[in-house]
């Protein structure tokens, strides 16, 4: 009986597999490198508010500390964003007649809320307590990153959940001493895994990383 397929149809049906196979594979990793991009996460990204407020003038420059507007960081879930009073503490004072600020005096007027942006916005099914992780050592920076130095803000890190399991798995890594949590200048020092499980014990910090922790 003759031969139906020339011997090349085993070549280009090899070629054809394992091609194929490539070129799934290819995709997947295209899919996984986007889903963890900047661009998908949103991370990098300067938000646009009603009024340009600069963490790098105002932290960086003038070294107001964090709590001074975000008041409820150290006791409550959520990190407040401030009254307009807060800003017209200064602002009665100094560039009171600036145009860009009159939203903030038009806010004080008439008592009515400026309508800020968030930047960290997590989905509704996510549970985040920022007194808990403030009050175990967990820095503004490490999850904020360097504010001082941001004209605008922007989300630094990707809010993943692999970024949230990364630190809950290896605590160490991360924790600093209380003392320098709302510090914008304190960096890692060489010994930082050495002190950091020395924190963890003091501090009693547990490792959780179970699905309630965080999906309630």
């Amino acid at each position: 009986m003759s031969q139906i397929f020339h011997r090349s149809t085993n070549t280009f049906s090899r070629f054809s597999i394992f091609g194929g196979v490539f070129i799934l594979g290819l995709i997947t990793w295209a899919l996984s490198e986007l889903n963890h991009s900047d661009y998908a996460t949103r991370a990098k990204t300067p938000v646009d508010q009603p009024i340009p407020f600069s963490h790098e003038h105002h932290v960086g420059g003038l070294g107001i500390d964090c709590r001074y507007c975000h008041t409820t960081v150290e006791t409550s879930s959520f990190a407040n964003i401030p009254p307009t009073k807060t800003c017209m503490n200064c602002h009665s004072q100094i560039w009171n007649t600036s145009p860009t600020l009159e939203p903030v005096r038009d806010s004080f007027r008439t008592d009515r809320s400026i309508r800020w942006i968030k930047v960290h916005d997590l989905p509704d099914y996510v549970y985040f307590n920022h007194s808990i992780h403030v009050n175990k050592g967990v820095g503004c920076t490490t999850c904020h990153g360097p504010v001082n130095r941001m004209p605008l803000t922007w989300q630094h890190a990707s809010l993943q959940m692999e970024w949230c399991l990364e630190c809950h798995r290896n605590p160490e890594l991360f924790v600093r001493p209380k003392s320098e949590v709302f510090s914008v200048a304190w960096k890692p020092p060489a010994d930082q895994e050495e002190m950091g499980r020395k924190l963890v014990a003091e501090y009693k910090i547990q490792s959780l990383t179970s699905c309630s922790t965080c999906h309630r």
